[in-house]
């Protein structure tokens, strides 16, 4: 057997990879929707549409690499205060948030970039504390 047949079939093998792959998730952030050690697929993010609100990506942020929920889109003013989100001066219903934070309040005009939030408010690091990440920290849609 020639040894590039052997070589090919690897490659075809892996090639999947290159449009999803495996993500565990780390941490208590994105609570009840996704537990800690959870595993799921993401699509790589130059495979994916751009972001919309609601979905929940895989994002390079401050802390490293970690999985959040997008809520502020590019051009988007996101404030919050205690439990309530507000998006360009919108209540946002949020079904995913069985933990709100039920103190403090900022605001965050997004720019061209994206908010990401975790749906366990009190115990996740994100776009309150981080700002808004632009396009290049969106690694991939968690499928």
């Amino acid at each position: 057997m020639k040894p590039w047949i052997s070589l090919a079939a690897l490659a075809l093998a892996l090639s999947p990879l290159l449009v999803v792959h495996p993500v565990r998730v780390s941490g208590h952030s994105m609570e009840p929707a996704l537990a800690d050690g959870d595993r799921r697929w993401a699509l790589r993010a130059w495979a994916s549409p751009a972001p919309r609100r609601g979905e929940v990506w895989v994002v390079h942020g401050p802390l490293g690499a970690s999985v959040k929920r997008v809520l502020g889109l590019p051009g988007d003013v996101v404030a919050w205060s205690g439990p309530d989100l507000w998006i360009n001066g919108r209540r946002l219903d949020e079904p995913w948030v069985k933990h709100p934070e039920r103190s403090g309040g900022g605001r965050q005009a997004c720019g061209d970039a994206y908010l990401v939030l975790g749906d366990n408010r009190p115990d996740s690091q994100d776009g309150r504390a981080w700002g808004a990440l632009p396009v290049r920290a969106m690694r991939g849609r968690i499928l």
